[in-house]
């Protein structure tokens, strides 16, 4: 799911500012942007991550505010000041432009200041940063839920129209074997030109049809495949996975009710009408359940 999160906290050290955000993946993939400094505490850092989250792409980026006398240790990246001095004179004269450079702007410039010593944390600071980790992972998750919810709902709403699909086609089903009775003995009677047929051969050969083409096991698989996935949806928890195998299986039993009602005539196109449509709804709760955890 997407969200996003930033905390900022005051250490001894400096400040610490911590922004997180999120967008759909199917597996967790983790990629943290850290000051040169922090390197020793990634690992505590993607533990904790994974104690929180469990699926997306997630970006982690911290930002270190040095103070109480630790400017003393940095200075002026001279050379790199200068390329952006010339690099304004020369816009100037090409495009004939105004203005003078700015030196706040060119102070803000990631590496204008370089550290003369990498500072030693110590592990009180990764207690720090890891606590200023957790609660960003806290906000982040609230956000997630606010959305989850409201893809749950959509979910729940799409099952429902499975189920009531599903019991349309059992309703249609259960008058296939007069359908075919009838279909049969109109063209046996065409093709015999009067001549008596007897009524248990009929009723044979149309049971024959109708077992063929009979879709009772799928429809049941279907519903009850249907009702788990509401059950998994209401439960909660990490179910992103658990989904993807339920969508599969209901999608199968859909093609299966499809293939077996081509030739059913005006019985098989209703059938498949709302086979197709529960077929709709099951690729776009796939979709939505891509965003769940």
């Amino acid at each position: 799911m997407t969200g996003f999160a930033q905390v900022r906290k005051s250490v001894r050290e400096g400040e610490i500012v911590l922004s997180v955000k999120t967008v759909n993946h199917r597996g967790l993939d983790m990629h943290l942007h850290l000051p040169p400094e922090m390197d020793a505490f990634e690992s505590a850092m993607r533990k904790a991550i994974k104690g929180r989250v469990a699926r997306g792409h997630l970006q982690l980026n911290v930002a270190w505010n040095r103070v109480n006398g630790a400017a003393a240790d940095s200075s002026l990246n001279r050379p790199l000041l200068e390329a952006y001095l010339e690099a304004f004179e020369r816009a100037q004269r090409e495009f004939h432009l105004g203005g003078t450079p700015d030196l706040n702007v060119a102070f803000r410039i990631p590496g204008m200041f370089r550290a003369e010593t990498v500072p030693d944390l110590s592990g009180t600071f990764e207690s720090s940063l890891v606590a200023t980790l957790e609660e960003a992972l806290a906000s982040l998750n609230r956000f997630r839920e606010r959305e989850g919810a409201e893809i749950a709902s959509e979910i729940l709403e799409r099952c429902g129209k499975i189920r009531h699909g599903a019991g349309r086609m059992e309703e249609i089903r259960s008058g296939a074997v007069q359908a075919f009775q009838k279909r049969l003995n109109e063209r046996l009677s065409e093709l015999l030109r009067g001549a008596s047929v007897e009524p248990h051969r009929l009723a044979q050969e149309a049971a024959v049809l109708a077992d063929r083409s009979d879709i009772s096991e799928e429809l049941i698989r279907l519903k009850t495949h249907a009702s788990e996935l509401e059950q998994l949806v209401r439960t909660g928890g990490e179910i992103g996975k658990k989904l993807d195998f339920l969508l599969q299986e209901m999608n199968r039993e859909t093609n299966t009710i499809l293939s077996k009602t081509g030739g059913l005539g005006d019985l098989g196109l209703t059938i498949t009408e709302l086979a197709l449509a529960a077929k709709s709804e099951i690729d776009k709760i796939r979709e939505q359940s891509l965003n769940l955890e």
